[in-house]
Protein backbone atom coordinates (compact mmCIF):
# COMPACT_ATOMS: atom_id res chain seq x y z
CA UNK A 1 0.00 0.00 0.00
CA UNK A 2 3.15 2.16 0.72
CA UNK A 3 4.51 1.54 -2.52
CA UNK A 4 1.46 1.90 -4.26
CA UNK A 5 1.28 5.81 -2.62
CA UNK A 6 4.39 6.59 -2.96
CA UNK A 7 4.30 5.55 -6.72
CA UNK A 8 1.18 8.14 -6.93
CA UNK A 9 3.08 10.42 -5.13
CA UNK A 10 5.71 10.10 -7.95
CA UNK A 11 3.18 10.31 -10.82
CA UNK A 12 1.81 13.21 -9.33
CA UNK A 13 5.18 15.13 -8.47
CA UNK A 14 6.30 14.10 -12.16
CA UNK A 15 2.85 15.71 -13.79
CA UNK A 16 3.70 18.63 -11.63
CA UNK A 17 7.31 18.85 -12.94
CA UNK A 18 5.95 18.22 -16.88
CA UNK A 19 3.20 21.04 -15.98
CA UNK A 20 5.72 23.56 -14.56
CA UNK A 21 8.01 22.79 -17.60
CA UNK A 22 5.35 23.46 -19.92
CA UNK A 23 4.54 26.48 -18.59
CA UNK A 24 7.75 27.97 -17.84
CA UNK A 25 8.72 26.85 -21.57
CA UNK A 26 5.43 28.90 -22.36
CA UNK A 27 6.44 32.18 -20.15
CA UNK A 28 10.06 31.63 -22.08
CA UNK A 29 8.56 31.37 -25.33
CA UNK A 30 6.19 34.23 -23.94
CA UNK A 31 9.10 36.36 -23.26
CA UNK A 32 10.57 36.23 -26.92
CA UNK A 33 10.06 39.09 -29.57
CA UNK A 34 10.04 37.44 -32.90
CA UNK A 35 12.24 39.06 -35.69
CA UNK A 36 11.65 37.93 -39.50
CA UNK A 37 14.98 38.93 -41.50
CA UNK A 38 14.53 38.84 -45.17
CA UNK A 39 17.90 40.00 -46.68
CA UNK A 40 19.63 38.07 -49.71
CA UNK A 41 22.78 36.72 -49.42
CA UNK A 42 22.33 34.66 -52.97
CA UNK A 43 22.12 36.24 -56.45
CA UNK A 44 23.29 38.88 -58.37
CA UNK A 45 22.91 41.49 -55.66
CA UNK A 46 24.64 39.82 -52.87
CA UNK A 47 27.90 41.67 -52.55
CA UNK A 48 25.86 44.43 -51.34
CA UNK A 49 22.58 42.66 -49.81
CA UNK A 50 25.55 40.87 -47.30
CA UNK A 51 26.66 43.59 -45.44
CA UNK A 52 22.92 44.91 -44.90
CA UNK A 53 22.17 41.49 -43.78
CA UNK A 54 25.03 41.13 -41.33
CA UNK A 55 24.27 44.39 -39.60
CA UNK A 56 20.71 44.01 -39.06
CA UNK A 57 21.38 41.01 -37.35
CA UNK A 58 24.31 42.04 -35.23
CA UNK A 59 21.80 44.59 -34.23
CA UNK A 60 19.43 42.45 -32.70
CA UNK A 61 21.98 40.66 -31.24
CA UNK A 62 23.50 43.85 -29.60
CA UNK A 63 20.32 44.69 -28.06
CA UNK A 64 19.97 41.16 -26.46
CA UNK A 65 23.77 41.00 -25.42
CA UNK A 66 23.86 44.70 -23.61
CA UNK A 67 20.57 45.24 -22.99
CA UNK A 68 19.39 41.76 -22.22
CA UNK A 69 16.54 42.60 -25.32
CA UNK A 70 13.83 44.95 -25.43
CA UNK A 71 12.68 45.64 -21.93
CA UNK A 72 13.79 42.24 -20.81
CA UNK A 73 12.06 40.63 -23.73
CA UNK A 74 14.71 38.45 -25.68
CA UNK A 75 14.91 39.07 -29.58
CA UNK A 76 14.55 36.07 -31.60
CA UNK A 77 14.71 36.00 -35.07
CA UNK A 78 15.07 33.73 -37.94
CA UNK A 79 16.32 34.53 -41.78
CA UNK A 80 14.99 33.59 -45.07
CA UNK A 81 17.24 34.45 -48.24
CA UNK A 82 15.20 36.51 -50.77
CA UNK A 83 17.70 36.59 -53.50
CA UNK A 84 15.94 40.11 -54.32
CA UNK A 85 13.11 37.99 -56.38
CA UNK A 86 9.95 38.91 -55.44
CA UNK A 87 8.51 35.57 -55.84
CA UNK A 88 10.86 34.16 -53.07
CA UNK A 89 10.16 37.26 -51.03
CA UNK A 90 6.94 36.61 -50.61
CA UNK A 91 7.48 33.25 -50.50
CA UNK A 92 9.87 33.81 -46.96
CA UNK A 93 6.87 36.39 -45.69
CA UNK A 94 4.36 33.12 -46.09
CA UNK A 95 6.99 31.19 -44.27
CA UNK A 96 7.79 33.40 -41.68
CA UNK A 97 4.47 35.53 -40.32
CA UNK A 98 3.27 32.21 -38.50
CA UNK A 99 6.09 32.39 -36.59
CA UNK A 100 4.44 35.19 -34.07
CA UNK A 101 1.27 37.29 -33.39
CA UNK A 102 2.83 39.35 -36.08
CA UNK A 103 6.56 40.53 -36.66
CA UNK A 104 8.09 43.99 -38.31
CA UNK A 105 9.32 42.59 -42.14
CA UNK A 106 11.80 44.42 -43.91
CA UNK A 107 11.41 43.27 -47.43
CA UNK A 108 14.68 45.49 -48.62
CA UNK A 109 13.28 45.56 -51.87
CA UNK A 110 10.62 47.97 -54.03
CA UNK A 111 9.36 44.69 -55.63
CA UNK A 112 9.13 42.74 -52.88
CA UNK A 113 7.35 45.84 -50.73
CA UNK A 114 5.09 46.08 -53.74
CA UNK A 115 3.36 42.61 -53.22
CA UNK A 116 3.53 42.57 -49.53
CA UNK A 117 1.44 45.85 -49.51
CA UNK A 118 -1.76 43.85 -50.62
CA UNK A 119 -0.82 41.06 -47.79
CA UNK A 120 0.17 43.17 -44.84
CA UNK A 121 -3.03 44.54 -44.05
CA UNK A 122 -4.80 41.05 -43.57
CA UNK A 123 -1.76 39.49 -41.84
CA UNK A 124 -1.11 42.53 -39.46
CA UNK A 125 2.37 42.75 -40.05
CA UNK A 126 4.15 46.38 -40.49
CA UNK A 127 6.59 46.84 -43.30
CA UNK A 128 9.19 49.05 -43.03
CA UNK A 129 10.75 50.21 -45.91
CA UNK A 130 13.61 52.44 -44.88
CA UNK A 131 14.69 54.08 -48.34
CA UNK A 132 13.06 52.43 -50.80
CA UNK A 133 9.37 50.95 -51.33
CA UNK A 134 6.43 52.75 -52.26
CA UNK A 135 7.09 56.55 -52.14
CA UNK A 136 3.04 57.59 -52.16
CA UNK A 137 3.14 55.49 -48.92
CA UNK A 138 4.49 58.20 -46.42
CA UNK A 139 0.51 58.66 -46.40
CA UNK A 140 -0.21 56.75 -43.51
CA UNK A 141 -4.45 57.38 -44.05
CA UNK A 142 -4.00 56.03 -46.68
CA UNK A 143 -0.95 53.22 -46.40
CA UNK A 144 -1.35 51.82 -42.77
CA UNK A 145 0.97 49.01 -42.67
CA UNK A 146 3.42 50.62 -44.62
CA UNK A 147 6.22 52.86 -42.86
CA UNK A 148 8.91 54.11 -45.94
CA UNK A 149 11.33 55.93 -42.45
CA UNK A 150 14.06 57.98 -43.08
CA UNK A 151 13.06 58.90 -46.42
CA UNK A 152 11.33 58.04 -49.86
CA UNK A 153 12.61 57.76 -53.52
CA UNK A 154 10.80 60.76 -53.77
CA UNK A 155 12.46 62.28 -50.98
CA UNK A 156 15.76 61.42 -52.34
CA UNK A 157 15.24 62.79 -56.52
CA UNK A 158 14.06 65.43 -54.65
CA UNK A 159 17.22 66.23 -52.41
CA UNK A 160 19.73 65.43 -55.83
CA UNK A 161 18.01 68.10 -57.56
CA UNK A 162 18.85 70.68 -54.99
CA UNK A 163 22.11 69.81 -54.83
CA UNK A 164 22.02 70.23 -58.92
CA UNK A 165 20.55 73.36 -58.67
CA UNK A 166 22.40 74.77 -56.04
CA UNK A 167 25.57 73.98 -58.06
CA UNK A 168 24.12 75.58 -61.21
CA UNK A 169 23.36 78.84 -59.31
CA UNK A 170 19.67 78.26 -58.95
CA UNK A 171 18.73 77.75 -62.87
CA UNK A 172 19.07 74.40 -64.31
CA UNK A 173 16.98 75.30 -67.45
CA UNK A 174 17.27 73.77 -70.17
CA UNK A 175 19.93 71.30 -68.96
CA UNK A 176 19.67 67.58 -69.89
CA UNK A 177 19.60 65.22 -66.86
CA UNK A 178 19.41 61.69 -67.58
CA UNK A 179 18.11 58.89 -65.27
CA UNK A 180 20.05 55.91 -65.94
CA UNK A 181 18.12 53.56 -63.56
CA UNK A 182 17.79 49.55 -62.86
CA UNK A 183 14.66 48.49 -64.54
CA UNK A 184 11.86 47.38 -62.11
CA UNK A 185 9.78 49.23 -59.60
CA UNK A 186 13.05 50.35 -57.76
CA UNK A 187 14.12 52.08 -60.23
CA UNK A 188 11.14 53.86 -62.17
CA UNK A 189 9.95 54.75 -58.01
CA UNK A 190 11.81 58.69 -58.80
CA UNK A 191 10.47 59.24 -62.28
CA UNK A 192 7.36 60.86 -61.15
CA UNK A 193 9.33 63.36 -59.11
CA UNK A 194 11.64 64.09 -61.24
CA UNK A 195 8.97 64.78 -63.86
CA UNK A 196 7.16 67.02 -61.54
CA UNK A 197 10.26 68.97 -61.21
CA UNK A 198 11.35 68.95 -65.06
CA UNK A 199 7.92 71.16 -65.76
CA UNK A 200 8.63 73.16 -62.46
CA UNK A 201 12.68 74.28 -64.04
CA UNK A 202 12.53 73.63 -67.39
CA UNK A 203 15.09 70.96 -67.62
CA UNK A 204 14.94 68.00 -70.25
CA UNK A 205 14.91 64.24 -68.47
CA UNK A 206 16.16 61.96 -69.97
CA UNK A 207 15.07 58.13 -68.58
CA UNK A 208 17.54 55.71 -69.68
CA UNK A 209 16.40 52.18 -68.06
CA UNK A 210 18.78 49.40 -67.74
CA UNK A 211 17.93 45.74 -67.73
CA UNK A 212 18.64 44.01 -64.75
CA UNK A 213 20.86 42.49 -63.37
CA UNK A 214 22.69 45.68 -65.50
CA UNK A 215 26.16 43.83 -66.21
CA UNK A 216 25.94 44.96 -69.41
CA UNK A 217 25.34 49.38 -70.12
CA UNK A 218 26.72 49.40 -73.47
CA UNK A 219 23.30 50.33 -75.72
CA UNK A 220 22.85 52.69 -72.40
CA UNK A 221 26.08 54.62 -72.64
CA UNK A 222 25.74 54.81 -76.18
CA UNK A 223 22.67 56.79 -75.22
CA UNK A 224 24.34 58.80 -72.65
CA UNK A 225 27.23 59.99 -75.57
CA UNK A 226 25.05 60.76 -78.06
CA UNK A 227 22.72 62.87 -75.70
CA UNK A 228 25.68 64.66 -73.66
CA UNK A 229 23.33 65.17 -70.67
CA UNK A 230 24.69 68.25 -68.17
CA UNK A 231 24.53 65.53 -65.48
CA UNK A 232 23.44 61.79 -64.96
CA UNK A 233 21.48 60.64 -62.10
CA UNK A 234 22.12 56.82 -61.28
CA UNK A 235 19.45 54.73 -59.36
CA UNK A 236 21.17 51.24 -59.40
CA UNK A 237 21.44 48.21 -57.23
CA UNK A 238 24.37 45.95 -57.29
CA UNK A 239 26.77 45.01 -59.64
CA UNK A 240 24.83 47.73 -62.23
CA UNK A 241 26.66 51.14 -60.25
CA UNK A 242 29.62 49.18 -60.76
CA UNK A 243 29.18 48.78 -64.56
CA UNK A 244 27.70 51.88 -64.76
CA UNK A 245 31.20 53.98 -63.51
CA UNK A 246 33.20 51.73 -65.36
CA UNK A 247 31.35 52.45 -68.39
CA UNK A 248 31.28 56.55 -67.36
CA UNK A 249 35.29 55.62 -67.14
CA UNK A 250 35.60 54.05 -70.89
CA UNK A 251 33.23 56.70 -72.91
CA UNK A 252 35.58 59.60 -70.48
CA UNK A 253 31.76 60.54 -69.27
CA UNK A 254 32.92 63.04 -65.78
CA UNK A 255 32.24 61.13 -62.64
CA UNK A 256 31.56 64.52 -60.78
CA UNK A 257 28.55 64.61 -63.02
CA UNK A 258 27.16 61.34 -61.57
CA UNK A 259 24.69 61.70 -59.04
CA UNK A 260 23.79 57.87 -57.69
CA UNK A 261 20.60 57.50 -54.66
CA UNK A 262 21.50 56.03 -51.27
CA UNK A 263 21.49 52.57 -53.32
CA UNK A 264 24.56 53.58 -55.82
CA UNK A 265 26.90 54.93 -53.34
CA UNK A 266 28.23 52.81 -50.73
CA UNK A 267 32.27 50.89 -50.58
CA UNK A 268 30.81 47.70 -53.33
CA UNK A 269 29.89 49.96 -55.74
CA UNK A 270 33.48 51.90 -56.33
CA UNK A 271 35.60 49.22 -54.94
CA UNK A 272 36.68 47.41 -58.12
CA UNK A 273 36.88 51.05 -59.86
CA UNK A 274 38.82 52.27 -57.52
CA UNK A 275 40.94 56.39 -58.09
CA UNK A 276 38.96 56.01 -62.06
CA UNK A 277 35.80 56.41 -59.36
CA UNK A 278 37.13 59.53 -58.35
CA UNK A 279 34.34 62.34 -58.00
CA UNK A 280 31.00 60.31 -58.10
CA UNK A 281 28.55 61.27 -56.27
CA UNK A 282 25.81 59.67 -53.97
CA UNK A 283 23.05 60.10 -51.18
CA UNK A 284 23.81 58.81 -48.00
CA UNK A 285 21.21 58.86 -44.92
CA UNK A 286 23.34 57.70 -41.98
CA UNK A 287 26.27 59.22 -40.22
CA UNK A 288 29.05 58.06 -38.45
CA UNK A 289 28.62 55.08 -36.60
CA UNK A 290 29.93 56.50 -33.18
CA UNK A 291 29.17 54.65 -29.70
CA UNK A 292 26.97 51.85 -31.12
CA UNK A 293 29.53 50.83 -33.50
CA UNK A 294 32.05 50.43 -30.43
CA UNK A 295 29.52 48.23 -28.87
CA UNK A 296 28.70 46.20 -31.94
CA UNK A 297 32.78 45.36 -32.02
CA UNK A 298 33.03 44.98 -28.49
CA UNK A 299 29.69 43.25 -27.07
CA UNK A 300 29.40 40.90 -30.50
CA UNK A 301 32.57 41.18 -32.67
CA UNK A 302 34.50 40.74 -29.43
CA UNK A 303 32.73 38.24 -28.17
CA UNK A 304 33.37 35.74 -31.49
CA UNK A 305 29.35 36.78 -31.95
CA UNK A 306 29.54 38.57 -35.31
CA UNK A 307 27.66 37.75 -38.18
CA UNK A 308 30.07 39.13 -40.87
CA UNK A 309 33.70 40.29 -40.79
CA UNK A 310 34.33 42.88 -38.30
CA UNK A 311 35.60 44.85 -41.19
CA UNK A 312 32.90 45.83 -42.92
CA UNK A 313 31.32 47.11 -39.15
CA UNK A 314 30.50 50.79 -39.78
CA UNK A 315 30.84 51.20 -43.85
CA UNK A 316 28.32 52.54 -45.51
CA UNK A 317 25.33 49.49 -45.98
CA UNK A 318 26.17 48.16 -42.76
CA UNK A 319 25.54 51.10 -41.11
CA UNK A 320 22.30 51.13 -43.53
CA UNK A 321 20.99 47.57 -42.09
CA UNK A 322 21.71 48.69 -38.69
CA UNK A 323 20.02 51.67 -38.67
CA UNK A 324 16.85 49.75 -40.30
CA UNK A 325 17.24 46.88 -37.39
CA UNK A 326 17.00 50.00 -34.40
CA UNK A 327 13.87 51.29 -36.54
CA UNK A 328 12.35 48.20 -35.78
CA UNK A 329 13.46 47.36 -32.23
CA UNK A 330 12.15 50.44 -31.22
CA UNK A 331 9.02 50.40 -33.13
CA UNK A 332 8.46 47.66 -30.77
CA UNK A 333 9.92 49.51 -27.64
CA UNK A 334 7.58 52.50 -28.12
CA UNK A 335 4.41 50.12 -28.54
CA UNK A 336 5.64 48.79 -24.87
CA UNK A 337 5.24 52.43 -23.84
CA UNK A 338 1.55 51.82 -24.71
CA UNK A 339 0.50 48.38 -24.33
CA UNK A 340 3.15 47.35 -21.20
CA UNK A 341 7.02 47.07 -20.97
CA UNK A 342 9.01 43.69 -20.47
CA UNK A 343 5.89 42.03 -22.57
CA UNK A 344 5.79 40.30 -26.48
CA UNK A 345 4.14 42.57 -28.55
CA UNK A 346 1.66 42.04 -31.56
CA UNK A 347 1.94 43.02 -35.24
CA UNK A 348 -1.11 45.54 -34.17
CA UNK A 349 0.55 46.89 -31.52
CA UNK A 350 4.53 47.18 -33.15
CA UNK A 351 2.41 48.96 -35.98
CA UNK A 352 0.95 51.83 -33.55
CA UNK A 353 4.50 52.00 -31.83
CA UNK A 354 5.77 52.94 -35.41
CA UNK A 355 3.34 55.37 -36.08
CA UNK A 356 4.00 57.24 -32.93
CA UNK A 357 7.73 57.06 -32.95
CA UNK A 358 9.36 60.22 -30.99
CA UNK A 359 13.28 59.54 -31.63
CA UNK A 360 14.92 63.07 -30.83
CA UNK A 361 18.74 63.89 -30.37
CA UNK A 362 18.26 62.92 -26.49
CA UNK A 363 16.84 59.51 -26.99
CA UNK A 364 19.09 58.67 -30.00
CA UNK A 365 22.20 59.67 -27.88
CA UNK A 366 21.07 57.40 -25.21
CA UNK A 367 20.88 54.56 -27.71
CA UNK A 368 24.50 55.49 -28.88
CA UNK A 369 22.46 56.27 -32.53
CA UNK A 370 23.21 59.28 -31.95
CA UNK A 371 25.96 60.18 -35.07
CA UNK A 372 24.63 57.43 -36.97
CA UNK A 373 20.81 58.75 -37.91
CA UNK A 374 19.10 62.06 -37.56
CA UNK A 375 16.26 62.45 -34.94
CA UNK A 376 12.53 61.27 -36.50
CA UNK A 377 9.00 61.50 -35.43
CA UNK A 378 5.92 59.83 -37.44
CA UNK A 379 2.44 60.25 -37.19
CA UNK A 380 -0.93 58.94 -39.01
CA UNK A 381 -0.25 61.34 -41.65
CA UNK A 382 3.13 60.93 -41.83
CA UNK A 383 5.02 57.52 -41.63
CA UNK A 384 7.89 58.91 -43.33
CA UNK A 385 8.97 60.55 -40.14
CA UNK A 386 12.23 61.85 -41.71
CA UNK A 387 13.33 62.99 -45.09
CA UNK A 388 17.06 64.36 -45.16
CA UNK A 389 20.26 62.95 -46.56
CA UNK A 390 23.60 64.01 -47.49
CA UNK A 391 25.97 64.04 -50.64
CA UNK A 392 29.32 62.00 -49.74
CA UNK A 393 32.55 61.67 -52.36
CA UNK A 394 34.51 59.08 -53.48
CA UNK A 395 37.87 60.25 -53.26
CA UNK A 396 39.33 57.36 -55.03
CA UNK A 397 40.10 55.45 -51.67
CA UNK A 398 36.88 56.50 -49.45
CA UNK A 399 34.06 58.66 -49.09
CA UNK A 400 33.84 62.24 -47.76
CA UNK A 401 30.96 64.18 -47.03
CA UNK A 402 30.70 67.28 -49.11
CA UNK A 403 27.08 68.35 -47.81
CA UNK A 404 25.55 68.91 -44.88
CA UNK A 405 22.17 67.21 -44.33
CA UNK A 406 19.70 68.29 -46.65
CA UNK A 407 15.39 68.15 -46.49
CA UNK A 408 13.61 67.47 -48.85
CA UNK A 409 10.87 70.05 -50.39
CA UNK A 410 7.66 68.88 -48.87
CA UNK A 411 6.10 71.69 -51.12
CA UNK A 412 6.41 69.52 -53.64
CA UNK A 413 6.23 66.29 -52.67
CA UNK A 414 3.26 66.70 -50.51
CA UNK A 415 0.65 67.29 -53.44
CA UNK A 416 2.62 64.24 -55.34
CA UNK A 417 1.80 62.03 -52.15
CA UNK A 418 -1.69 62.58 -52.25
CA UNK A 419 -2.25 62.26 -55.62
CA UNK A 420 -0.70 59.07 -55.94
CA UNK A 421 -2.21 57.86 -52.46
CA UNK A 422 -5.48 58.85 -53.63
CA UNK A 423 -4.93 57.10 -56.76
CA UNK A 424 -4.30 53.74 -55.00
CA UNK A 425 -6.65 54.05 -52.34
CA UNK A 426 -9.49 54.46 -55.42
CA UNK A 427 -7.84 51.20 -57.61
CA UNK A 428 -8.29 49.07 -54.11
CA UNK A 429 -11.63 50.89 -52.82
CA UNK A 430 -10.60 51.90 -49.75
CA UNK A 431 -11.36 55.09 -47.41
CA UNK A 432 -9.15 57.43 -45.63
CA UNK A 433 -8.24 56.61 -41.69
CA UNK A 434 -10.54 58.59 -39.61
CA UNK A 435 -8.78 60.72 -36.61
CA UNK A 436 -10.59 57.77 -34.43
CA UNK A 437 -8.35 55.14 -36.13
CA UNK A 438 -5.70 57.32 -36.28
CA UNK A 439 -5.97 57.18 -32.71
CA UNK A 440 -6.51 53.67 -32.38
Amino acid sequence: MKIRSLMMAVAVAATGLTSALVTTSAQAQAKEQFFPVLPYRTGAYAPNGVPWGNAYVDYLKLINARDGGINGVKITYEECDTAYATDRGVECYERLKGKSQGGVFQPLSTGITFALTEKAPTDKNPLITGGYGRSESSDGQVFKWNFPLQGTYWSGADIIMQIITKKEGGNIKGKKIALVYHDSPFGKEPIPLLQERAKMQGFDLQLLPVTAPGVEQKATCLQVRQARPDYVLLWGWGVMNSAALKEAVATGYPREKMYGVWWSAAEPDVKDVGEAAKGYNGLVATGEGGKVIADIKSVVHGKKQGTGPVEEVGTTLYNRGMVSAALAVEGVRRAQERYGKGKVMTGEQIRWGLENLALDQKALDKLGLGTVMKPISTSCLDHEGSRSARLHTWDGKKWVYSTDWIEADESIIKPLVKQFADKYAAEKKLTRRTPADCQS
